[in-house]
């Protein structure tokens, strides 16, 4: 029963990383991240960014660990067999994406309307617009498998903390080498960002139906097993 626990335990763990991580390497939040920090004050700009993508992040957080104390729901029970399901709707969601991406693969895109206005953003609306930009769906299934995290241990509380900074992880660096390398910073970020423009497509086909796949495999084998 206590391996059962440990699998269980080093299985959200893993989920939780993975999850960081496409979040953190999400193509248009670099991008725009990167045109912020070439703004007027973009530093200061950036940093604000970062303090409103991160509250928001921590904010849904503590909303699932306050409905659910830190305690997941027992397996095999509908309280959890529900968590499964909705991540597996997600885990479809993201394969959706990735395949509509595919199709789409190619075609012209209309830069976003909120590029124009990055150049003329204070600081108190980048707070905003961090929150903003969060990758919803990735967030909603990192939300989804705090749920099912056990937080009874000093070790389960830093993966959860070390999460959030994995989500975060891509703009904390840029932000620091903008900070201190601004002129290196200025010709590394330009040559990242075309090459994100050039590749945005693939990497979103291949990071969409890879996580959106292994989701839904892995959500319906717990419900199954």
């Amino acid at each position: 029963m206590r391996w059962v626990g440990l699998q269980s335990h080093h299985r959200v763990v893993l989920q939780l990383v993975i999850i960081g991580l496409a979040i953190t390497l999400e193509p248009l939040t670099i991008v725009a991240f990167i045109l912020l920090l070439a703004s007027q004050r973009g530093t200061w700009k950036g940093l604000a960014y970062i303090l409103g993508w991160t509250a928001c992040l921590v904010a849904v957080i503590a909303v699932v660990l306050s409905a659910t104390g830190g305690r997941p729901p027992r397996p095999h029970t509908a309280p959890s067999t529900a968590v499964l399901v909705v991540k597996a709707l997600l885990g479809i969601l993201l394969i959706w994406v990735g395949i509509r991406r595919r199709r789409r693969r190619g075609l012209p895109r209309k830069p976003p309307t909120w590029m124009g206005w990055l150049d003329r953003m204070s600081p108190w609306a980048a707070v905003g617009f961090g929150a903003f930009m969060q990758p919803w769906s990735l967030v909603a299934i990192g939300a989804a498998t705090v749920v099912q995290a056990k937080l009874s241990t000093v070790g389960d509380w830093l993966a959860l903390v070390g999460f959030c900074l994995l989500a975060t992880w891509s703009f904390l660096v840029m932000e620091l080498y903008a900070t201190f390398r601004a002129k290196a910073a200025e010709v590394r970020f330009g040559q990242l960002q075309t090459w994100i423009e050039a590749h945005q497509d693939q990497a979103i086909v291949v990071g969409s139906l890879v996580v959106g796949s292994w989701l839904l495999g892995n959500s319906i084998y717990l419900i199954v097993s």
